[in-house]
């Protein structure tokens, strides 16, 4: 019915990173991964090493038992570097072409010139590099080091390393016959990984040195394990190059094509494309859960999964974009390790009940302290992926079974007082008062929680048409629950525990995001809710990435599109240069979050009402988007021109009532099928009867002269100057200079 004019490789070109200068740390790195093997690429200043670039390699699953307990973090597994003849030198030029998911590198040295091409496979877990040298660069060589053999000057260039386990490694080499090479690393106490490669002379042209290499990591040091790692370096270097290389690109290319949004920013376009990108690198389907840094490793005191924001906001956005096949690696985790969720709690809660600490390791092992809201809200996760899809079989398997035994652990631990009304005990809410170990009776952060996992409990029960034992207790628990504390500056921390000074965390507002308890639409709900986020913000103080990320999308949720702009704008400036975040380490959530407020901006389905350009900014004229996801699993597409919505796409991929709200005004008319059917119940709002598979629009009848002729899903032009803006550190592109 839509016609879509995408010229998807010159549009994904635009907001390539890119690289006048060669990147000399973490923070601007090159980043390439597939879910499980990963590199960060970059060189070195210090004299010593100016010949170096180096490919910081990192695997999601391997990790290592500490001496005296704890859970078994993340570690590093090693680097290979391109040591050249000569010292790196200018020109340089390197470029992460997202369309194909391959780095480019054109590097000058003191004596010669490298081509360089680097991949990691989109479905062969192996890291490709492809080497062209000069004649003055011929001796140049690719070799891998075990971590513990790296040079401290490379080591430590990123800073002395104080607060993270790096265990001690036996380090065995093995060259075999064909050429392959095998690095095993044995940990102290328990853990390890196998590293495999093979580089070969490459057919090319006469007079050219072209030259591959193949490499493969795993996790543990055993014989089945070295067998897989070799196999999968085999496999790979067996292929045809060429046809190799056109599977891991159609991989990519069907990836970005199930979603497009395209915003008169081109600085915020760039960023949004780029956490896709972040997105398919960091985790797949069966990959292991997105934990503090994906697949690139690094110095940080936090080589972890942390549940207290970090895993949840990750995947934030991956419904509504429609790339849900990634967030199924968040449905495995939590359905291979039900028997741990229960052990997490105290004994005697265990028949019913089950829990999740702030950190662990991927096998979820944390014991639930005074911090008890974290498994209920990653069940609004896992609910948000029930309400994109509409698979009940999810549903019922998984998502009711885990949200009963965590809403459970609450019921266990309330109290009736002289009011009347059931309350929490002391507990924390995440990020106040960290250090104090804050704990403070009735948190906002649970209540707002364990009302929501009422609530959608008896949703559930409904929609699976089952009658649960739990029913009555969870309705009497919504009807007797103290409200959210508030008081004169708005939400509260909890009970007598304003919020006083800075908070980078918004656990204080869960209710109004991402829970969507409050809507906002009656104007003392609204007020409560911008004299919240107004109070929050003149505490100042301790905010960070996601604090800006969370205020977008509550001012967002308010359709306060300027507002939520501003802290957008705000979130680039605390980013890396290749789009990337620390704090005492790498985190992404961060900016994967700011892809979820951009979202936020242009479509949201909380409730039971789709809201299309619900907070787009003045300054946005022209927006447009296809085949965004929404709850109910609807399709979505939608342009704007002109400060105007001119036309809305949406298909029905299950056959569920919709509602949706658009500021259309004028002679709003439908074109669909003879059997759907439109209403409008007035204030933009209409209802929409769409069968499953079908697919209707709405279109402004002043602005679409020929109906169809005008539904066409095309980029939005671009600011040349800021095209390529991420990367290294550019920030002259923010003034338009004369820069080719």
């Amino acid at each position: 019915m839509i016609k879509t004019s995408i010229d998807w490789p010159s549009f994904m070109a635009r907001h390539d990173l890119t690289w006048s200068v060669k990147p000399n740390s973490w923070n601007e790195g090159a980043f390439i991964g597939n879910g499980f093997i990963g590199a960060m690429i970059y060189s070195e200043e210090h004299r010593e090493k100016r010949h170096v670039l180096r490919f910081v390699l990192g695997c999601t699953d391997v990790t290592a038992q500490k001496p005296r307990g704890g859970f078994p973090p993340r570690v590093p597994v090693g680097e290979l570097h391109l040591e050249l003849a000569g010292w790196y030198y200018q020109p340089s030029s390197i470029r992460i072409d997202l369309w194909n998911a391959e780095m480019r590198a054109e590097i000058t040295t003191t004596v010669g010139t490298v081509k360089l091409r680097a991949f990691v496979h989109s479905l062969d877990k192996v890291l490709a590099v492809e080497l062209e040298t000069s004649e003055g660069e011929k001796d140049a060589r690719m070799t891998w080091y075990a971590f513990s053999e790296v040079d401290p000057v490379l080591k430590n260039a990123d800073g002395f390393n104080l607060n993270q386990y790096l265990p001690n490694a036996e380090v065995m080499r093995q060259s075999n016959e064909d050429g392959v090479t095998i690095g095993v690393q044995r940990f102290d106490y328990d853990g390890g990984c196998t590293t495999a490669w093979m580089e070969a002379q490459a057919e090319a042209e006469e007079g050219r040195n072209l030259r591959r290499l193949w490499l493969s990591i795993g996790n543990g040091y055993d014989s089945q394990v070295k067998q897989r790692i070799e196999s999968n370096v085999r496999l790979a270097s067996s292929q045809q190059w060429e046809s190799w290389v056109d599977v891991h690109r159609h991989w990519w290319h069907d990836y970005y094509r199930q979603s497009f949004v395209s915003i008169p920013d081109t600085i915020l376009e760039s960023f949004y494309w780029i956490q896709m990108y972040k997105l398919a690198s960091a985790t797949r389907s069966d990959g292991m859960i997105m934990d503090n840094q994906g697949p690139w490793l690094t110095t940080t005191p936090w080589a972890g999964v942390w549940f207290n924001m970090n895993v949840q906001m990750s995947y934030s956005p991956v419904y509504t974009s429609g790339r849900l096949e990634l967030g199924e690696s968040l449905i495995h985790a939590f359905q291979d390790n039900m028997a741990q969720l229960i052990r997490n709690v105290p004994e005697q809660y265990r028949e019913d009940s089950a829990g999740l600490g702030r950190s662990m390791s991927y096998d979820l092992a944390g014991s639930v302290g005074t911090e008890v809201g974290n498994l209920t809200w990653v069940c609004h996760n896992l609910w948000r992926h029930y309400r994109h899809t509409m698979d009940a079989s999810m549903l019922e398997e998984l998502l009711f079974p885990l949200l009963k035994r965590s809403v459970q652990y609450y019921l266990h631990l309330l109290e009736e007082r002289d009011d009347g009304k059931l309350h929490l005990p002391p507990m924390i809410s995440p990020e106040y008062g960290s250090f104090l170990q804050l704990a403070v009776p009735d948190t906002h952060y649970d209540l707002a929680l364990l009302q929501w996992g009422c609530q959608t409990l008896l949703r559930i029960c409904s929609i699976l048409d089952i009658e649960d034992a739990g029913c009555a207790r969870w309705e009497e628990t919504l009807a007797r629950l103290t409200p959210l504390p508030v008081d004169e500056t708005g939400f509260m921390i909890g009970a007598g525990q304003p919020l006083e000074f800075g908070h980078r965390h918004f656990s204080h507002l869960m209710a109004v995001f991402p829970l969507h308890l409050m809507s906002g639409d009656s104007p003392e709900e609204r007020e409560l809710i911008v004299r919240s986020l107004r109070h929050w913000f003149s505490r100042e103080g301790d905010l960070r990435g996601f604090t800006f990320t969370g205020a977008a999308s509550i001012a967002a949720a308010m359709g306060e599109g300027d507002e939520s702009l501003k802290y957008l704008k705000t979130l680039i400036h605390l980013l890396k240069p290749n789009t990337m975040y620390r704090e005492a380490g790498p985190v992404i959530e961060s900016p994967l979050a700011g892809a979820e407020a951009i979202h936020d901006m242009l479509l949201q389905s909380w409730g039971e009402e789709i809201r299309v350009f619900p907070a787009v900014p003045t300054t946005w004229k022209e927006v447009v988007f296809h085949n965004l996801r929404t709850e109910g699993a609807f399709e979505i597409s939608a342009t704007r021109s002109e400060g105007a919505t001119v036309w809305i796409r949406v298909k029905s991929l299950a056959g569920q009532p919709c509602r949706m709200k658009t500021d259309m005004l004028g002679d709003i008319r439908l074109s669909a099928n003879s059997g759907v059917q439109l209403r409008s119940l007035g204030d933009g709002l209409y209802e929409l009867e769409l069968p499953q598979g079908e697919e209707a629009v709405l279109y402004n009848a002043k602005h679409t002269v020929a109906e169809s002729s005008s539904w066409e899903i095309t980029p939005v032009p671009a600011a040349t100057h800021l095209c390529g803006f991420f990367g290294g550190n550019k920030p002259w592109r923010l003034y338009g200079l004369p820069i080719q």
